[in-house]
């Protein structure tokens, strides 16, 4: 596949090496010569340096031969712009970064797709989407949802005290039969590797078990691990970027009670004129003083989101130590994520792994509807919709040749969700989710074409 990207920044040169891993045939455009630099000396990749409007770049770039062109650029009038010079020019597929939801919202209204742009999206408006998913799962530590809840996605971490530690998956099937959830994939205690769980896989003390659940799957699941769902009453956001922003004002609108802080004066004035039901704090709110006198022990759920990972992480570690149970923290450096979980950080929010997770289903084949990466997991969770010729389709799942190193986690139907095992017969229309490790998602993919 030939694939476009408008903008080598933090999301754009994320992106060109996520894709660059997958033998695509990549060119990041990008009028930034250092930006550029880099990337042509660390990916596998074309560059063009240049202006990603001007229509002479874009030629260049042999856009009429474009099968997905991607504009990331940090500059939201730039990315639509140059989308709809792309589809005028022969690009299959344009993907827009936008920061204004409203867009979003009002895309179907709108008709975006007649002026060329077949999606639009926000990195700032999912990670956002992806607190507030963490504050209503507070067990687990990473959360994701397929067609609004009717499958849901959790990781935990099993402790000594989770009633299947020691037992098999098969073991642990006999004892709770009725249970709606299965696991999908096991990274093992001190490890690096991405189990894909089968019959005689064991469950050990320290795995990081990711499980899809169905309706009443996350209430089970905490019964049997020792954990609780806590109720989020406060919260306490540190930064007034678009993210604290949108998550302010999501949960406020939600029933939650929020404090926000700003070290900005202007920002803070803005927020509390824009929100006026949360309590916006004109301070650093790295200050720990400051935040004993704002009641930190009190809250709920501590999320960090502003600009910089390790003022992130560290605040996050204070609020800990002050007994707060919940915390987010917002981490830009992928390096980060698997020592932000060893000190106690529940969950890591990253804008360019959301952004890539929402972009990658352009690029599998047969019809992904979704998709996500799992964190720290050599492994993807796909969301594929069945066709009358999927090679799927009018078959048990006991007779599927599927690949030995990926599984079906769960079946939408009808939007109700099921956890489908072996005598569940798949049929056309069927939102079936599958967890694969990264070697196994070509075989995967040529049963849903």
């Amino acid at each position: 596949m030939k694939i476009i990207i408008a903008g080598a920044g933090e999301v754009g040169f994320h992106l060109a090496k996520l894709l660059s891993y997958e033998s695509q045939e990549i060119t990041l455009i990008d009028i930034d010569k250092e930006s550029l630099a880099y990337a042509d000396a660390h990916l596998d990749i074309k560059v063009i340096k240049g202006d990603t409007t001007s229509i002479s770049i874009l030629k260049d770039a042999r856009v009429n031969n474009c099968d997905l062109f991607i504009a990331v650029t940090a500059i939201e009038t730039t990315n639509i712009t140059v989308c709809v010079l792309a589809k005028q020019l022969g690009a299959k597929r344009t993907i827009a970064r936008i920061s204004n939801t409203e867009f979003i919202n009002y895309k179907d209204e709108v008709g975006f797709t007649k002026f060329g742009i077949d999606e639009l999206i926000s990195p700032e408006a999912l990670a956002a989407a992806e607190i507030k998913l963490s504050l209503k799962q507070t067990s687990f530590n990473d959360t994701y949802e397929f067609e609004g809840g009717a499958l849901t996605m959790v990781g935990l971490t099993l402790s000594r005290s989770a009633s299947f530690v020691g037992k098999t998956v098969k073991e642990a099937a006999k004892i709770f039969p009725e249970i709606h959830f299965v696991p999908i994939a096991i990274q093992r205690f001190g490890t690096q590797y991405t189990i894909i769980p089968r019959g005689d896989t064991e469950f050990k003390r320290g795995d990081n078990v990711v499980f899809v659940t169905s309706e009443g799957g996350g209430e089970e699941l905490c019964k049997l691990t020792g954990k609780s769902n806590r109720e989020i009453k406060n919260v306490m956001i540190l930064g007034g970027s678009q993210i604290g922003y949108k998550s302010a004002r999501d949960l406020s609108d939600k029933g939650y009670k929020v404090k926000l802080f700003e070290e900005d004066k202007e920002r803070a004035f803005e927020i509390a004129d824009d929100l006026p039901n949360v309590l916006v704090i004109h301070s650093d709110g790295r200050n720990v003083d400051l935040l004993d006198e704002e009641n930190i022990s009190e809250m709920d759920a501590f999320i960090a989101v502003a600009g910089n990972s390790e003022t992130n992480i560290m605040s996050c570690l204070v609020a800990k130590s002050k007994g707060v149970e919940k915390t987010v923290a917002l981490v830009e450096n992928m390096d980060y994520f698997e020592l932000s979980h060893s000190v106690g950080i529940e969950t890591l929010i990253n804008k360019k792994l959301l952004a890539a997770n929402n972009i990658f289903r352009y690029i599998r084949k047969g019809e992904v509807v979704a998709m996500t990466k799992l964190s720290n997991m050599n492994a993807e969770l796909l969301e594929f919709e069945v066709k009358p010729t999927s090679a799927i389709c009018n078959n048990y799942i006991k007779d599927i040749d599927f690949p030995r190193s990926a599984i079906i986690g769960g079946v939408i139907r009808n939007g109700l969700g099921v956890i489908a095992l072996g005598d569940f017969k798949i049929q056309e229309g069927d939102r079936v989710v599958v967890c694969s490790l990264l070697k196994s998602i070509k075989g995967v993919e040529k049963l849903f074409r």
